[in-house]
């Protein structure tokens, strides 16, 4: 079961085809990937027992029998009502449980009390993606080329959201069991040889008008344009990730323990939920439990409690946190332009967009690898989510798309901070250059990390 598993992990290329048209290969290729994204979805939740799937660890996290019905319903009620004639919904109730946030398309059940959803029991939800699975299947090969057209965009748009809930059925799922005092694992793995920490250096960049945002190629969110120019002062990113290692050191320091380090909020915060490292940590052989950074340290993984690699990128921080540590480190975070200028170049340099992501098969972050004297920072894609001092806002001349699709990205323009180049969890073809994630400044569940940046 484990190695099919790994296998289904990995993304599959499309076929070759002989199709003429546009219109033809479109459908090919959205085809195979239909395919693909769903049975990944499975593959994920494969290693889970039933009772795994059902429960839910807390209000951000939903439980992975929901994330497989929600996306189901997505492809439902944007696809299949419109768009397939003579369509049977598969249950009439399961509009009001299975909608996330949608305020176009009717009520629904409250997302804190997903975890009381006992039924419909998984079987039935597996006989729902079986419906809704086979239903898209013979609206794709059916449809004329006009209505192919109206379709190929929300298809495109869904798979891009499987893609998102695939990285949260792992993150909510290690939350879930981190609550576990068995410390189980979703998959065993063979412990990791030591490595050495990369050394540290700085990378720098002279700055100006620098374009950002989606150029208009291939499948992008609303919310990653327009492409516009923004103005950037001279500035340097680190080579690296900041490392676990590094972090004990402010830890040792008395990173915790500093008002002066922490913005007012994330004192606050720190303060009222007892931070004292990053979530998931737990001191062994003497670790102190008020903040230091002595003693052995344990965090929790998808392969159930393992010792903290000093070597690895630090992860499951928050905002609040890597911002504290960058005032400490004498630094701060970067902008979301500069992480995307800096990953430009190195696309340009190396022509490719490859790094530690869903694909290696890891399900974790990995040491970086020492990087000589290259031009561009190592690390910009995969193994955590690199947090940015950038709030999530609209690029300008953004404009949400009319109705319920519209509800996607841009009512979430608040209150939140963006991240940039996925994580050890993150589908390889859920990345761009333009990609933006976001969360609000006290998560932590999520693979996030952060990297280091200076003005020069």
């Amino acid at each position: 079961m484990q190695q099919a598993v790994r296998i289904a992990l990995h993304e599959r290329a499309s076929p070759e085809t002989a199709a003429d048209s546009p219109a033809d290969k479109s459908r090919a290729r959205l085809r195979d990937g239909f395919e693909s994204v769903r049975a990944r979805s499975l593959a994920l939740a494969a290693p889970l027992s039933p009772e795994d799937m059902t429960a839910q660890s807390m209000e951000d996290a939903s439980p992975t029998k929901w994330h497989l019905a929600h996306t189901s319903w997505f492809f439902e009620t944007f696809i299949l009502k419109d768009f397939a004639p003579g369509y049977r919904v598969f249950h009439d109730g399961y509009g009001f449980l299975f909608n996330s946030y949608y305020e176009a398309v009717g009520a629904r059940h409250a997302r804190p009390r997903r975890g009381l959803l006992t039924r419909p029991a998984v079987a039935e939800v597996m006989d729902y993606r079986r419906h809704v699975d086979d239903a898209m299947l013979a609206v794709i090969d059916a449809v004329d080329d006009g209505t192919w057209q109206r379709i190929a965009p929300l298809l495109e748009l869904g798979l891009h959201h499987e893609m998102q809930h695939q990285e949260l059925l792992l993150t909510d799922i290690l939350h879930l069991l981190a609550q576990n005092p068995l410390a189980p694992a979703y998959r065993d793995a063979a412990p990791a040889a030591p490595a050495q920490t990369a050394s540290l250096r700085w990378c720098d960049c002279d700055g100006g008008v620098v374009e950002i945002g989606h150029d208009g190629e291939g499948f992008a969110f609303d919310c990653e344009g327009p492409r516009h120019q923004t103005l950037l002062q001279p500035f340097a990113l680190a080579s690296r990730l900041v490392t676990n290692g590094e972090w004990l050191a402010f830890m040792a320091d008395g990173g915790y323990a500093k008002p002066g380090l922490w913005l007012s909020d994330g004192w606050a915060r720190c303060q009222a939920e007892g931070w004292q490292a990053p979530l998931y940590w737990q001191p062994l052989d003497g670790g102190d439990r008020e903040g230091g950074g002595d003693g052995t340290w344990a965090s929790m993984s998808l392969a159930g409690l393992q010792p903290v690699d000093p070597a690895a990128p630090v992860c499951h921080v928050s905002l609040y946190e890597a911002d504290a540590f960058a005032r400490w480190a004498g630094a701060r975070l970067p902008m979301e332009a500069e992480l995307e200028t800096a990953l430009e170049g190195s696309v340009r340099e190396t022509r490719s967009l490859t790094g530690n992501l869903l694909s290696s098969g890891a399900l974790k972050p990995l040491p970086a690898a020492e990087a000589g004297e290259a031009a561009s920072p190592a690390q910009l894609v995969g193994d955590v989510w690199e947090w940015t001092q950038s709030p999530y806002a609209p690029y300008p001349g953004f404009r949400a798309p009319e109705g319920a699709v519209g509800e996607y990205n841009g009512k979430f323009m608040c209150n939140q901070f963006v991240l940039r180049g996925g994580s050890c969890v993150t589908p390889d073809a859920q990345l761009r250059l333009s990609y933006r994630n976001f969360f609000y400044p006290h998560q932590r569940w999520q693979f996030t990390g952060l990297r280091l940046a200076k003005d020069t």
